[in-house]
């Protein structure tokens, strides 16, 4: 009994102090909040703290873009894989859906791919060939057509002297085409090693592409932040997807009425410049403008009028014109519209960095970016109110 007497006085003794202790504490927190608040202190930036900054920016933008450039010869066929597995989400999908499984998608849409390349290059081999077994007379032909017109532009001063001598002349041209051949055969190892790196990465993204979403969206931690993450990469594979099968429609029609405009018009090989037409347009303003450059020349080497012969190339660029700005807008709708000054940079940079393949690519990297700033900053979607 003595031994619990003692134990339930220190126990009233501990509970005593833990009362005095909490007491103590209140009224040191009270204390506390009357004291005043010293102010923060705002570390203010000079100008040269800023310069510094905006130069560790420039410099890594620089060295960015430089790696860009010098890694082209990798980056190329990967981007390009990835874009082009991207446009084929949307049918991998529908195959899934069907029951086949997702590397046998992978092998039948990879060898689609590389069976539509081989098409196009062996239907290319063959009149390629033939302008460059020509390609002197067709000089000739070109500079004895066109030389009346370059006459009458007095500023520019050019007569039949200036191609009889100097780098100009004929013969200085066919004395560099073996350098040109020589460039061709030296480029010729690398785009091989490119082919081969496009290919395999189109068959393992495809492969593994809903393994991949899951890693990219399992990297952010916050339901918000995956749900962000699962938006945009629909986002993105439903615009390359619709935007591609709506275009290559459209541009198909546009294949078959320049092929009928070339056929009209007495230019050679019609389905030739049909398939130009189609491949062209996926290159905005700089496509077109070749093309119709490139249909005018052909069109006055084949007519004695220089009436006559600018009336394929007008044509063209008419019914291009009316795709382009009725037909294109009213199938695509707002949803898919891109400032034309964006484009046009994003073109010229491509183009800049990665030559032809660049240019094509501009497109698809413009959508995408669109996508996603469309997704993430700019609008804030709204959510469907659920019943209470």
């Amino acid at each position: 009994m003595g031994i619990a007497t003692g134990i339930r006085k220190h126990a009233s003794k501990i509970a005593i102090g833990e009362r005095h202790v909490s007491s103590w504490a209140a009224k040191l927190s009270e204390a506390t909040e009357e004291l005043p608040q010293a102010p923060m202190r705002r570390v203010e930036k000079d100008g040269l703290d800023m310069s510094t900054a905006w130069a560790i920016i420039g410099i890594f933008t620089i060295l960015g873009l430089s790696a860009v450039y010098m890694m082209s010869l990798i980056l190329i066929p990967l981007t390009l894989a990835i874009v082009v597995g991207m446009i084929l989400g949307m049918l991998a999908e529908k195959l899934s859906k069907l029951g086949v499984p997702r590397i046998t998608n992978a092998v039948i849409l990879s060898s689609a791919v590389a069976l539509v390349i081989f098409l196009v290059a062996s239907s290319l081999a063959g009149p390629l060939a033939t302008l460059a077994n020509e390609g002197p007379a067709f000089f000739e032909k070109t500079l004895n057509r066109l030389m009346p017109y370059l006459e009458r532009i007095r500023w520019l001063h050019i007569t039949p002297q200036t191609f009889q001598g100097g780098p100009m002349s004929a013969d200085k041209l066919l004395e560099n085409t073996g350098n040109i051949l020589h460039v061709v055969s030296a480029n010729l190892t690398p785009a091989l090693i490119q082919a081969l790196i496009f290919f395999a990465a189109l068959l393992l993204f495809l492969a593994g592409r809903v393994n991949l979403r899951k890693s990219i969206i399992m990297v952010f931690r916050t339901r918000s932040q995956r749900l962000a993450a699962i938006r945009v990469i629909n986002g993105v594979e439903q615009v390359l997807g619709f935007y591609f099968a709506t275009a290559s429609l459209i541009y198909v029609c546009l294949g078959v009425v320049m092929t009928v405009i070339a056929y009209a018009g007495g230019l050679p090989s019609p389905v030739l410049w049909g398939f130009f037409a189609f491949l062209s347009s996926f290159v905005p303003y700089l496509g077109i403008t070749m093309m119709t450059l490139a249909i005018a020349i052909a069109g006055i080497l084949t007519h004695d009028s220089l009436l006559f012969g600018l009336i394929p190339a007008a044509a063209f660029f008419s019914v291009h014109l009316v795709m382009e700005n009725l037909i294109f807008p009213a199938v695509m709708g707002r949803r898919l519209e891109i400032n034309p000054f964006v484009v046009f940079i994003a073109i010229l940079f491509w183009t800049w960095m990665w030559g032809a393949v660049g240019a094509m690519l501009a497109l698809p990297l413009s959508l995408i970016v669109m996508t996603i700033i469309d997704e993430l900053v700019i609008e804030e979607k709204v959510q469907p109110q659920l019943p209470k």
